[in-house]
């Protein structure tokens, strides 16, 4: 070998060894960067003749696609899960548990205690005082679990407006970056950085709604929704949303109501199960909205309405007219058939015994039509409510079936519905998170490895130190020959 080829050798190999230094380093201080692709050198043989030497032909952007895809899709599902448990948690947490003070069965156990209690002394005052109490409590529970299935429903549409700015947001992100990847085609480890933001930004879309990636000329990507949707292929598409701050129980996308998404001017159907943007927190923001918590409204009312009924029923007291309002009442009013919906918003105490109406609690022994307190030792009338609230008559919603029931039951049949809509989520939800932190495991095993990565880094120190012993051996024979 020449004098001319050695040094040669050794110019190229520093070259390489200070590129090569600068990218483990790289890897090292963004191990736990997300969206960051492990770099690598790559090197071929310069085969000159006696020139020789190494040549840098690139930087290796290492990524498995396919893992990528998974963790997202499992990312996706992971989220919309959390979303639909945390309906549930919260939905239970306004229900109460059965034997929680003041949950919605411990409300119905101290009316039926303040009756029976009542119905033994029906000339003291304070007994039917405490009835009215009981009731007034009962209804305040129907009504703030009802206000907060309607606060839930107005957080998801808020949610779901802030995550369609995000998406638009995002999806020009990744115009401009497919843009700016696709001018650096000719200068590639110039894109690698650019190929990371990319990746952390398609990332950031897939929580919202699962995308798959697919590779167009130049580096560019185009993203689907997994159900069908094109995000972007080109230039990224506008995405409209209208919120509505305040939500009444019988809004809904059928009837106009509430607001669905639209793509470019074109509507998309937002069905949570079949629609084209299924997946996703996007999809459970929706489930929430239009799906679960009207679901929970109508069970809350179907309950609500029975105990109107059973009271507002002529048979329990005579007193009553066909038309009026009993015990409990829709607002004031006797319940009118066709209202069911938000029922549980609206039940209050009469306001001839309430407390804060013209306090008579009398008439809950003589009767609400009653003209004066009868006997004050007759407990006829509390008995008969005790009766109706133990009968198990056909439910007066449909939505509770039409096998008879007591009070109790259709409460019992409510909590079981609740808790086992939770339970099913909270199990999805676990094994959801398990195959997530699997995948981002296996995610992160393939990425940067600290301990190889310092490995590499003191092969490329012996390398440089190799070379440029190289330099000096020559640089000594060159200095003899010229003394020669």
């Amino acid at each position: 070998m020449s004098i001319t080829g050695a040094l040669n050798n050794a110019l190229t190999g520093l070259s390489a060894s200070a590129r090569a230094a600068q990218i483990t380093a790289s890897n090292l201080s963004n191990a736990l960067t997300p969206g960051y692709g492990r770099r690598e050198l790559d090197l071929i043989s310069q085969g000159q003749g006696a020139t020789g030497g190494v040549r840098i032909t690139g930087t290796t952007r290492h990524v498995d696609a396919g893992l990528i895809a998974d963790r997202r899709m499992a990312g996706s599902n992971h989220l919309e899960a959390s979303s639909k448990a945390a309906y549930h948690n919260k939905l239970e947490l306004l229900v109460g548990l059965s034997d929680a003070p003041g949950s919605l069965s411990q409300r119905f156990a101290d009316f039926e205690s303040a009756l029976v209690a009542a119905s033994s002394r029906p000339d003291e005052q304070v007994r039917l005082d405490h009835v009215a109490t009981a009731a007034e409590k009962l209804t305040d529970r129907f009504r703030d679990i009802a206000t907060g299935i309607q606060a839930m429903r107005e957080q998801a549409d808020t949610n779901i407006n802030q995550m369609i700015h995000q998406l638009n947001a995002s999806l020009e992100q990744v115009e401009k970056l497919n843009i700016q990847i696709t001018k650096l085609q000719n200068s590639p480890d110039d894109a690698l950085s650019l190929l990371d933001s990319r990746q952390r930004v398609i990332d950031d879309i897939s929580n919202i709604v699962p995308v798959r990636v697919v590779a167009r000329d130049n580096g560019a990507v185009a993203l689907f929704s997994a159900g069908g949707a094109i995000l972007i292929d080109g230039p990224a598409p506008t995405l409209e949303f209208t919120p509505t701050p305040t939500i009444a129980p019988h809004f809904s996308t059928g009837n106009g109501l509430l607001s669905g998404i639209s793509i470019n001017g074109h509507a998309v159907n937002v069905d949570p199960k079949n629609g084209p943007l299924i997946g996703g927190d996007l999809a459970a923001q929706f489930a929430v909205r239009d799906e679960l918590s009207i679901t929970s409204q109508a069970t809350l009312d179907g309950l609500a309405l029975d105990v109107i009924s059973r009271f507002q029923d002529p048979a329990l007291d005579p007193t009553l007219g066909a038309t009026d309002a009993g015990l409990f009442t829709d607002q004031g009013s006797a319940f009118v058939a066709g209202s069911e919906t938000g029922i549980s918003g609206r039940i209050e105490l009469n306001a001839l015994v309430s407390q804060n109406g013209a306090d008579e609690t009398w008439r809950i022994r003589a009767g609400l039509g009653a003209a004066t307190s009868g006997a004050t030792g007759d407990a006829t009338l509390i008995n008969t409510m005790i009766t109706t609230l133990a009968d198990r008559r056909t439910p007066a919603s449909s939505e509770y079936g039409t096998t008879p029931q007591s009070v109790v039951g259709l409460i019992g049949n409510l909590s079981t519905r609740f808790s086992t809509e939770k339970y099913a989520t909270d199990r999805e939800l676990g094994f959801l998170s398990n195959q997530l932190t699997t995948l981002e495991e296996r995610e992160l095993s393939l990425g940067v490895d600290s301990d190889q990565e310092m490995q590499r880094l003191l092969l490329i120190e012996q390398s440089y130190a190799a070379n440029a012993k190289m330099i000096e051996t020559v640089d000594e024979l060159i200095q003899t020959l010229l003394r020669i």
